[in-house]
């Protein structure tokens, strides 16, 4: 696929919409609106990967509250016809349909290929990818698992969104210093997978999210992995413009 000239892909990551409390989130909220604001007259496809809500939950009639401005921003790029892909991450991965019917979208819960002028994108979140946290990983094979996620429906929205924040709160306390700095390559899971997948499949470009640290690393002479960071502390994203990718911070 060719990228219009004049026109750029987005991406962005983790914004953790809810933490820590309404007000610093409104705060954050407000500027990803503005940056998505500003992107629209170059931008051709964006791309969210992951974590947009410290929890999100889709009962079969009812939404958690909030963030009206951020829905109505991207309902608005996808009617003005630019497409918007979301990847579910760790905290918001009981997506069920009301993103693609009422806002356009489309959802990915795998990591997935892309190409654009002949340069190969493998895109995801990031979570559960590498080596270790096999903790995590069971985890996450009980969470997305649909008997598991029906009968946490069958909870009252008020106790199981509770319950979730709850839960949202220890696993950021988990991650401690770590987003604070890069470990090296060796200590770096998502870095050693990129290395293990380039072992049976070129790609010239890894991005994604979930550690919170915005990286750009040369793991050889032809391939990247791009990390975007977050949108609580740093505000980084990243964009290809057809020939490079680019890690920026949005200076509001």
């Amino acid at each position: 696929m060719l990228i219009s000239p004049n026109k750029k892909i987005y991406f962005l990551s983790d914004f953790h919409l809810g933490a820590p409390d309404h007000e610093s989130s409104l705060v954050r909220e407000k500027k990803i609106v503005s940056f998505l604001e500003s992107i629209k007259p170059d931008a051709s496809e964006v791309f969210i990967l992951g974590d947009i809500f410290d929890f999100w939950y889709e009962y079969k009639k009812v939404v958690p509250k909030g963030y009206v401005r951020l829905f109505g921003k991207l309902a608005e790029l996808t009617d003005s016809g630019i497409k918007v892909f979301v990847f579910i991450g760790n905290h918001d991965m009981w997506m069920s349909g009301y993103f693609e019917k009422e806002m356009g979208i489309t959802v990915y819960y795998e990591p997935q290929t892309f190409e654009w002028n002949n340069k190969k994108f493998l895109i995801g979140h990031g979570d559960g990818l590498g080596p270790g946290d096999h903790g995590y990983k069971f985890l996450k094979k009980i969470f997305r698992n649909r008997l598991c996620q029906w009968m946490f429906g069958q909870l009252h929205p008020s106790l199981g969104i509770g319950l979730a924040n709850y839960f949202s709160r220890k696993s950021r306390e988990k991650t401690g210093s770590t987003d604070k700095h890069f470990m090296g390559e060796k200590a770096e899971w998502l870095v050693i997978y990129c290395r293990q997948v380039l072992a049976k499949e070129h790609f010239d470009y890894f991005i994604f999210g979930h550690r919170h640290y915005p990286v750009d690393y040369e793991l050889n002479s032809t391939s990247r992995y791009i990390n975007l960071g977050d949108w609580i502390l740093n505000f980084t994203y990243a964009t290809f413009d057809g020939n490079d990718i680019e890690l920026k911070k949005w200076e509001s």
